[in-house]
């Protein structure tokens, strides 16, 4: 099978997640910057399955990170992975779907280093909460 273009792999990724971030879920509908494509392993490969698309704010804050201390029990785990992982397993949507609360030690890990509960993403989400563009429908 002939490999695949950048672009090519870049507009799967894209469609694949529906235009959210796979960490957050925020749409890049709701923030006009352009998402990125993510390497979940980040010495890892140009593989569909170490891919994700994922905002500005998760991936710069994730950088070359795959564990970080879950803040309840201070240990190091690995974070969450959105080819190997279910999202509702690890998350939830706490204060009227404006704040991400993790379930396990990974989501908790994940939320706290990719500071999924900014103060300027939990004040647009909750904007977007009231107009009717968010949560994301799965």
């Amino acid at each position: 099978m002939p490999e695949r273009s950048w672009q090519a792999t870049k507009q799967y990724i894209h469609a694949r997640a529906q235009g959210c971030c796979e960490y957050c879920r925020t749409c890049e509908a709701n923030i006009g910057q352009t998402m990125h494509v993510e390497h979940i392993e980040p010495k890892g490969t140009n593989d569909l399955d170490n891919l994700c698309l994922s905002c500005p704010n998760c991936n710069l804050s994730k950088a070359v990170a795959i564990t970080a201390l879950d803040p309840l029990t201070g240990m190091q785990v690995a974070l969450y992975n959105p080819r190997h992982q279910q999202w509702s397993e690890h998350f939830v949507w706490a204060e009227n779907y404006t704040q991400i609360q993790g379930l396990t030690a990974e989501g908790r890990a994940t939320v706290d280093r990719l500071k999924m509960n900014r103060l300027r993403i939990v004040l647009a989400r909750k904007r977007w909460v009231q107009i009717g563009f968010h949560p994301p429908k799965d």
